[in-house]
């Protein structure tokens, strides 16, 4: 959405919606079986040609099973960001591509293996008037060929007040004209948008500030549509606050938005040791999308960035090891100005996404798939480590000094690749020998991570 930057507390909640669609099939959210792709990966604010790309030459290599894309309608003019946010038409017309551009990378990533999740701007549409980036005519509440004045909610005003439904509900996200989603002709325009998306193979969706439309209006939206597929709502949580997640966790899944605060708390304040209990005062695993950040969270200062460096991709390995939830990795662009756009060229994005360590991790995922969390150990502070059932283990070590210790790590004897650190046709130097007691002795570097999996045993 439009840069907006939201007080945990419940005072304006900037939060861009993300809907991130979880990465695994609709039937089953949580932790995918073996075998089953089950990671998400965000490329903020990239062109769908470079998606394409990405998907052969990356994600579908490593094993990601979604890629979650940035808006495709057509929207404000403007370098910055925020300016996908706010739609002036359902047309593919936005800076990331035309519609050929969307239909051939939805089709091109398909080919990778990679499922496709398109971010969903359905709350609002912009807060000004103006020509659109596909020349479309606007001015705010009326948009041709889509919404006049009345299809708008008649709170013309900002939203004031977290803890009153109705103004979160219908007033104006920072100015943004506000859809009236309980309006059956704008329900029917939104559900036939989505549906097109749905015609060009788009598998799911996010659902952009899901928080400020009623649960039941994007119950109906979704009941409007021929084939709706996968959904995520954005909806971020706030104490006390009167929309909560839980409520919409009946039309799909959820960002979690406590998870990003809860690892940046652990893994600054020196305590990695409370990870343990990382699911408590959460959604429930099956509707849980989890993410170190987002393109919101790493504006707001709410979680880690790619500023912290090995620190985050410490936080990314622990989000793709541990059974809770459905990982999506975020994979964004440098920035020093908090509105400043994408990139124009392949210079200044993080690509998260296909760092060693989080590559290796996606493997490590698919491997583990369901397999339940055992061996838990932990110094009290800064190291921790675990195995999934007989299928995985990881350690890591967010201290200062180096870490040695012997491991139960429930695998079959063997020689593993550290998949944290290298690929395993590729491994040398980098192997563990587990014993025949299940036991291995690892030297884990400061600020590093011990992956190991039984796909991975050379």
């Amino acid at each position: 959405m439009h840069h907006r930057f939201r007080a945990i507390g419940g005072a304006l909640t900037g939060v861009l919606v993300t809907t991130g669609l979880a990465a695994f099939s609709p039937a089953t959210s949580q932790a995918a079986p073996p075998g089953e792709k089950a990671v998400t990966a965000t490329l903020f604010e990239r062109k769908f040609t470079d998606v394409a790309k990405i998907c052969t030459d990356e994600l579908g290599p490593a094993g990601y099973g979604y890629v979650e894309v940035s808006p495709a309608s057509e929207h404000i003019q403007g370098n910055q960001w925020w300016t996908s946010y706010q739609p002036v038409s359902y047309k593919i017309a936005g800076r990331l591509g035309d519609r050929d551009a969307f239909a051939s990378m939805v089709s091109v990533c398909h080919e990778a293996g990679v499922k496709v999740i398109a971010d969903a701007v359905i709350n609002h549409m912009s807060s000004g008037s103006g020509t659109g980036t596909g020349g479309t005519q606007y001015t705010k509440y009326s948009y041709p060929g889509y919404y006049q004045d009345q299809d708008f909610h008649s709170c013309r005003k900002d939203i004031s007040d977290y803890g009153n439904r109705e103004n979160v509900q219908t007033c104006e996200l920072v100015g943004l004209s506000d859809l009236d989603t309980g309006s059956d002709a704008v329900r029917t325009t939104i559900a036939k948008y989505l549906d097109d998306l749905r015609s060009l193979g788009v598998d799911g969706f996010r659902i952009d500030a899901a928080k400020h439309i009623a649960a039941d209006d994007v119950a109906a939206i979704k009941g409007k549509m021929s084939n709706p597929g996968f959904w995520v709502s954005e909806v971020i949580h706030g104490g006390g606050e009167a929309v909560q997640p839980e409520e919409y966790t009946g039309v799909g899944d959820v960002d979690e938005f406590r998870y990003g605060g809860h690892l940046k708390s652990a893994f600054q304040g020196g305590s990695v040791a409370q990870l343990k209990s990382v699911a408590d005062g959460k959604l429930s695993s099956d509707k849980a999308r989890t993410f170190v950040d987002n393109w919101d969270t790493e504006r707001n200062g709410s979680t880690l960035t790619y500023k912290d460096g090995a620190t985050y991709t410490m936080a990314n390995v622990f989000m793709l090891a541990s059974p809770y939830g459905s990982p999506n990795v975020f994979s964004g662009y440098e920035w020093s100005d908090k509105d400043a756009g994408p990139p124009s060229g392949s210079d200044g994005w993080t690509n998260m996404h296909a760092k060693q360590e989080i590559t290796g991790m996606v493997g490590f995922r698919n491997a583990v798939g369901s397999a339940e969390l055992t061996n838990w150990w932990d110094n009290g502070s800064s190291a921790i480590a675990f195995g999934r059932g007989d299928r995985g283990f990881v350690a890591i070590n967010a201290g200062d000094g180096e870490l040695t210790q012997t491991f139960a790590t429930s695998l079959p004897a063997g020689t593993y690749c550290n998949v944290a650190k290298a690929a395993p046709g590729a491994c040398d130097g980098n192997t563990v020998t587990v014993g025949d007691d299940g036991k291995a002795q690892l030297t884990v570097p400061a600020k590093s991570t011990v992956a190991l999996h039984i796909g991975a045993k050379s």
